[in-house]
């Protein structure tokens, strides 16, 4: 019913407003196609962070990581300790002054989780820049079509010599479902955006926090 209607409303529209139309349903397809991209890598990654956490936490030693990974894989900590661990193996397997099982380096060992890090910030901030345009230029898009709208409908005016409905509706039309169609891509785009950036920032402060946890806890047991 509903699909019938914009059906009809979109073949009533002049070859202007059909492009902008199809231009706003591209990039609200595809605003929407990142949107649940995301939605399923946090659904994914939150449980499975936490599950990380409570493994990380048992115990005094550390985890192996093939135990954390079979029971954490999608969480972003796994690659974070993975880079901290394999920097720790280094430290005490290789030929340094210190005696063996003790830390050489604990700053190398925080330096490399915070780039694991932030290569995993970088992952999760993949596709987001398309969403932050979509939500700033649909509006505009729309803005544009609107715009070409009123300037058809005073067109029409024109032609008629007279003040009717019949004469501007088509422009009016046209100005109003462009609008319509406009905020429809920007809305959710800009929504998801601003969603998704707090939970990007969050993970990034938790993993920042974890490296130092991880950091402290390695001083303790090999200092």
């Amino acid at each position: 019913m509903v699909v019938g209607r914009l059906g009809t409303i979109f073949m009533q529209t002049n070859w202007v407003a059909r492009a902008v139309l199809l231009i706003l349903l591209f990039l609200s397809l595809f605003s929407w196609s990142i949107i649940f991209q995301k939605y399923r890598l946090f659904s994914v990654a939150e449980p499975r962070t936490r599950r990380f956490m409570q493994l990380f936490r048992t115990g005094r030693g550390l985890p192996d990581p093939n135990t954390l990974r079979a029971g954490s894989s999608g969480s972003p900590f796994v690659s974070v300790y993975d880079a901290g661990y394999r920097e720790l193996e280094g430290q005490l397997a290789g030929g340094n002054p210190h005696p063996a099982g003790k830390l050489k380096n604990p700053r190398a060992v925080l330096v490399e989780m915070q780039l694991a890090s932030a290569d995993e910030v970088r992952r999760m901030e993949s596709w987001m820049p398309w969403l932050a345009t979509i939500g700033s230029i649909a509006t505009f898009i729309g803005l544009f079509g609107t715009v070409w709208g009123v300037m058809d409908a005073f067109a029409g005016l024109g032609e008629a010599g007279e003040s009717s409905l019949r004469a501007v509706a088509p422009g009016i039309a046209d100005a109003l479902i462009t609008t319509a169609a406009g905020l429809f891509a920007a809305i959710p785009a800009v929504i998801a955006y601003n969603i998704y950036l707090h939970r990007i920032r969050d993970f990034a402060v938790r993993m920042d926090n974890f490296a130092t946890e991880f950091v402290s806890k390695i001083e303790t047991l090999y200092s």
